[in-house]
């Protein structure tokens, strides 16, 4: 597999209008629930990203008919038909590609009562346990979700039939959240989700599963309520929610290039967390009247101040638009505060920011920003999707030209990220530059 570089010419302020994309985190959720249905259905609004293209691929090999169609606007538009699923075992290599993959065992669990899969990838920052899930799972009768069950890196589950239950999430967990909502949608009787995730992709899958046939009450609070249906009728077109998180990064692309852009096709009180910041720091967060774009500008005469952040699980702010937000805070004056209470690793990337510049120490969790007056171009590395969409930003801030290396990462979460950004004025293109892997000590 062929790798390539962003390289990016800094100094050019963001002007314009964009369009947002659908989102990674719903489709994602939104496929696995598409396994599940007894008859066929269309997503629009769906990204054409390689996450997509993966999780497509492992449906496929399943048995699943899926035809994708490309629309005017880039986003592609999926004709599904799961009737045609031949097997419940994604072992192949491609699980391990993405960390959604394990939506698979809910789905699968729920169409067929057996589930098999290889433990799932995805970006690592930090320990990404499944344990929640198969404890959720085991509640609701399924053998071998014991850690000692799992052989050779494959889980293996079998429910029959599976039942409702009253599930406690020990912790916050999206992906838990999902999962147990995918296999209670066809599970005999009621199942209760308590401490749930309450984020805007877990709405999208439950409104998707609605429209197909489940009842699903409760999504986007913290109890879930599904009664088990025994069919998914489906035979409904459904349009993807829009990516919350890329409208986050393009935002603060528009911030810290000292720019004014306005972003369309979103849905603002997703954004709020991080406009209430914005606003705090001294830009300006302009919703227009028809609710679905946000105009990012700074006034003149602003002064940009640095602000303390925290992540946590929706409503708060969230934890893929820390790396981002991390770099806002480098070009505002004063010492910022960025806490990260979600993942114990996901400061990796800071070894590059600080190649380009900043000026920040780490402690355990919790990063100290002080500001800086601009960064300076240089080759860093992509640690992760949204680490490599904050070296974007900084790159775009900066004086001088950056490589930013690993950008097929990038590319697993952002829809035509090189397009988009020269509509705006960025000096940015794809390069078959030679790969850089940072130094020991970095």
């Amino acid at each position: 597999m062929s790798q390539y570089s962003y390289k990016i010419t800094g100094g050019n302020s963001l002007r314009g209008d964009i369009n947002i994309s659908g989102s990674k985190n719903a489709v994602l959720g939104v496929l696995a629930a598409a396994m599940m249905i007894d008859g066929k259905c269309t997503l629009e609004n769906v990204p054409d990203i390689s996450d997509v293209q993966v999780m497509i691929e492992l449906c496929n090999t399943l048995g699943a008919t899926i035809s994708s169609e490309k629309s005017e606007d880039g986003s592609l538009t999926l004709d599904i038909d799961p009737r045609t699923i031949n097997t419940y075992k994604a072992t192949g290599p491609a699980v391990s590609k993405i960390r959604a993959s394990y939506y698979l065992l809910g789905a699968l669990l729920a169409r067929c009562g057996k589930a098999s899969l290889r433990m799932p990838g995805g970006c690592n920052f930090g320990q990404r346990p499944i344990d929640l899930h198969l404890k959720a799972f085991a509640d609701m009768g399924a053998t071998g979700a014991r850690p000692e069950d799992i052989n050779g890196g494959i889980i293996t589950l079998e429910a029959n039939p599976l039942r409702g239950a009253r599930i406690f999430l020990d912790i916050v967990s999206v992906g838990a959240t999902i999962n147990v909502m995918l296999a209670a949608t066809k599970a005999e009787g009621m199942t209760i989700i308590t401490n749930a995730a309450k984020e805007p992709h877990i709405v999208d899958v439950a409104n998707f599963l609605n429209a197909m046939g489940a009842k699903i009450k409760g999504a986007g609070t913290d109890t879930i309520r599904i009664t088990g249906v025994p069919v998914l009728p489906g035979n409904f077109s459904y349009s993807i929610i829009p990516d919350q998180i890329e409208a986050g990064t393009y935002m603060i692309a528009a911030a810290v290039t000292d720019g004014d852009v306005t972003i369309h096709n979103m849905i603002p009180t997703h954004m709020e967390p991080l406009s209430s910041k914005m606003r705090e720091m001294g830009y300006t967060v302009e919703e227009n009247e028809d609710n679905d774009s946000i105009r990012v500008y700074r006034k003149e005469g602003a002064v940009i101040r640095g602000t303390n952040i925290k992540t946590s699980p929706y409503p708060g702010f969230p934890t893929d638009l820390q790396p981002q937000a991390v770099v806002l805070q480098c070009l505002s004056k004063g010492v910022s505060k960025m806490h990260e209470n979600v993942w114990q690793n996901r400061f990796q990337y800071i070894p590059e920011l600080t190649r380009m510049g900043a000026s920040i120490n780490v402690y355990d969790r919790i990063a100290l920003i002080e500001g800086i007056e601009r960064f300076k171009g240089a080759t860093v590395v992509a640690t992760d999707l949204r680490a490599g969409a904050a070296l974007v930003c900084a790159a775009l801030a900066a004086d001088g030209t950056s490589f930013i290396t690993q950008a097929r990462k990038i590319d697993r979460g952002y829809e035509n990220i090189v397009q988009k950004l020269k509509s705006l004025g960025a000096d940015i293109e794809r390069t078959e530059s030679p790969e850089y892997e940072p130094d020991a000590e970095a």
